[in-house]
């Protein structure tokens, strides 16, 4: 058997996951079920779009739950340990600038199951933090992005 993907997050994150799954096998599944017994109640099965609409919905709520046990089980938290605060790793916040121009951007870099670049959250997986992740202040960097390569001087990690 191949070896289950770790999923690295906070504790913050883990909780969250537990939160949604809670919700998920408590609420909502109890809602889509009630879902499905009032699209039975319509008739014909075969020509009810409620009762496929619903069915649909089961099977999204079951896949997620499937997801979020399996994230959950396979977690490894994310601890900002105080050592070694040049570095970049998992759990740290990385400030670099932008060369030539200057600007000067931060990043979380967390598990791939919290991140959200909106929030300044990126996942350990993405090709900028794979970039950043075992480099130190003061060096310059390629990374990777969209619009194509920066180069980037890592100003701070904490």
């Amino acid at each position: 058997m191949a070896e289950e993907k770790k999923h690295y997050m906070t504790a913050e994150g883990k909780q969250k996951l537990e939160e949604e799954l809670e919700y998920l096998k408590t609420e909502k599944r109890k809602e889509v079920v009630e879902r499905i017994k009032i699209a039975r109640s319509f008739g014909d099965l075969s020509e009810n779009s409620e009762y496929d609409a619903a069915k649909d919905e089961q099977a999204f709520v079951e896949s997620r739950i499937q997801q979020l046990e399996q994230m959950i089980r396979d977690s490894v938290i994310i601890e900002a340990d105080g050592t070694n605060t040049d570095t970049v790793n998992i759990g740290k916040s990385v400030t670099f600038q932008e060369l030539p121009d200057g600007e000067e951007e931060t990043y979380t870099i967390v598990g791939s199951a919290e991140s959200d670049p909106f929030e300044g959250k990126i996942s350990n997986d993405s090709p900028m933090a794979k970039s950043l992740i075992g480099r130190s202040v003061g060096e310059q960097v390629t990374v990777p992005t969209p619009g194509g390569d920066l180069l980037v001087k890592i100003l701070e990690v904490k």
